[in-house]
């Protein structure tokens, strides 16, 4: 993308019948939502994601949300959720329920973690929210800007699964970014291309839509334009920096979410299709494939890694007994150091199901050990496979009996 990316993260969370303040603001157990049916039960309520446990936190009076004039709620919903600030990404593509308020002057920041993405739009009505749960994958969540004595965080099924359950997301209730021309209003132009973009998406056909800052250089890509006759015109940044919790939309930030965004969805995909009594073997092996950074597009020039995001983000735990971490960036050829998902500490990687779960190990420890030399993955040296395998084995608990059979074995 010669200057700019998009995507739809939180987006598209269609919101009908908008009542009054404080009142129900998020459509809830009305019209069809897919996966609503046993085995998978998706409307259910026995949740156990990040913004479940922070509403629970908050009925119980534990802790609570302070609301500020400039930002409402979201710099707290932050904290608590242990969302970085760092973590900014800026978007003006009218993407989301809120799109009048969204243009290049204005546009909407995404901040995520592990487990969540939050998105705020400057001076909108709702903070929108997409929490994973370990079973069930998007949970997706509305929390009403407006200053109130309990700030309630609102499930949105219906609003949100119309755009959320579809090809870019697998199928599954998940999350995805695209890539557009966008009109310098942030509409999108009529009869162009969208892309969805992950971590191996040509570097030109990423972050239409989007703000991209960082230290980069000779690399085209659609971010920090707008399109006109579906040719795009880079321009100077023009929003104002000072209205958002931080100062950029950081290049390593995005390229970080592009890869989690997919490996999410991935996840949900094999647990659905396992507990449905599918077959689960396919998306189990493009879970590995991900997992492990198969066609990863190989970065177009080094990036730096002096950025706030770049040096926050290698910081949290794990790591080995050699001081290395799944998180450690790479940033000359590739994203990671060590091209195995960080998501596999995840409690929904976890919570795959058997034997959906085993099949993923066991396929996992064939590569890593060598024993699978296939041109998929290719891209690993053995310098890869005998860091990633030594990472895993001292750090990711409940690994199989087979790899701790395999080390003592590799042992002697």
């Amino acid at each position: 993308m010669n200057s700019g990316w998009l995507t739809t993260l939180t987006s598209t969370l269609v919101i009908a019948g908008i009542v009054p303040l404080h009142a129900q603001i998020a459509v809830q157990n009305q019209g069809y939502v897919p996966f609503s049916d046993p085995p998978i039960n998706y409307r259910s309520n026995d949740l156990k994601d990040p913004v479940t446990q922070l509403e629970h936190q908050l009925e119980s009076g534990k802790t609570k949300l302070e609301w500020e004039p400039q930002h409402g709620y979201l710099r707290s919903v932050l904290q608590l959720l242990n969302v970085p600030l760092t973590s900014q990404t800026l978007v003006f593509s009218k993407t989301s329920f809120q799109y009048p308020k969204i243009s290049p002057e204005h546009p909407r920041a995404l901040y995520y973690n592990d487990d969540v993405y939050v998105g705020s739009v400057h001076d909108g009505k709702a903070i929108e929210i997409v929490s994973f749960d370990p079973m069930q994958g998007a949970i997706f969540y509305l929390l009403d800007e407006h200053r109130t004595d309990k700030p309630t965080f609102q499930r949105a099924e219906l609003d949100c699964t119309q755009c959320h359950i579809a090809a870019g997301t697998r199928g599954i209730p998940g999350v995805l970014l695209r890539s557009v021309y966008p009109s310098t209003s942030g509409t999108l132009v009529p009869g162009a291309k969208t892309f969805i973009t992950d971590q191996e998406s040509p570097w030109n056909e990423r972050w239409g839509g989007w703000y991209v800052t960082g230290n980069f250089s000779g690399a085209e890509h659609m971010g920090n334009a707008t399109a006109e006759d579906k040719q795009l015109h880079p321009f100077p940044q023009p929003f104002n920096a000072s209205s958002y919790l931080a100062p950029d939309s950081d290049v390593v930030a995005h390229l970080v979410l592009a890869h989690q965004t997919q490996m999410h969805n991935l996840i949900t995909l094999t647990n659905y299709k396992t507990r449905l009594g599918q077959p689960f073997e396919k998306p189990a092996e493009q879970l590995l494939r991900y997992l492990l950074f198969s066609n990863e597009a190989i970065l177009p020039a080094p990036l730096g890694t002096s950025s706030s995001f770049a040096k926050q983000f290698p910081a949290r735990e794990p790591r080995d007994s050699k001081g290395r971490s799944l998180r450690d960036l790479d940033l000359r050829t590739r994203i990671f150091r060590y091209p195995c998902s960080y998501l596999i500490y995840s409690d929904s990687f976890d919570a795959l199901p058997e034997p959906a779960k085993r099949y993923v190990y066991h396929r996992l420890l064939e590569v890593l050990s060598g024993k699978d030399q296939s041109a998929d993955f290719a891209q690993l040296t053995n310098a890869d496979r005998q860091a990633i395998l030594e990472i895993l084995l001292e750090t990711k608990h409940g690994l199989p009996g087979e790899w701790r059979t395999y080390a003592k074995t590799a042992a002697r």
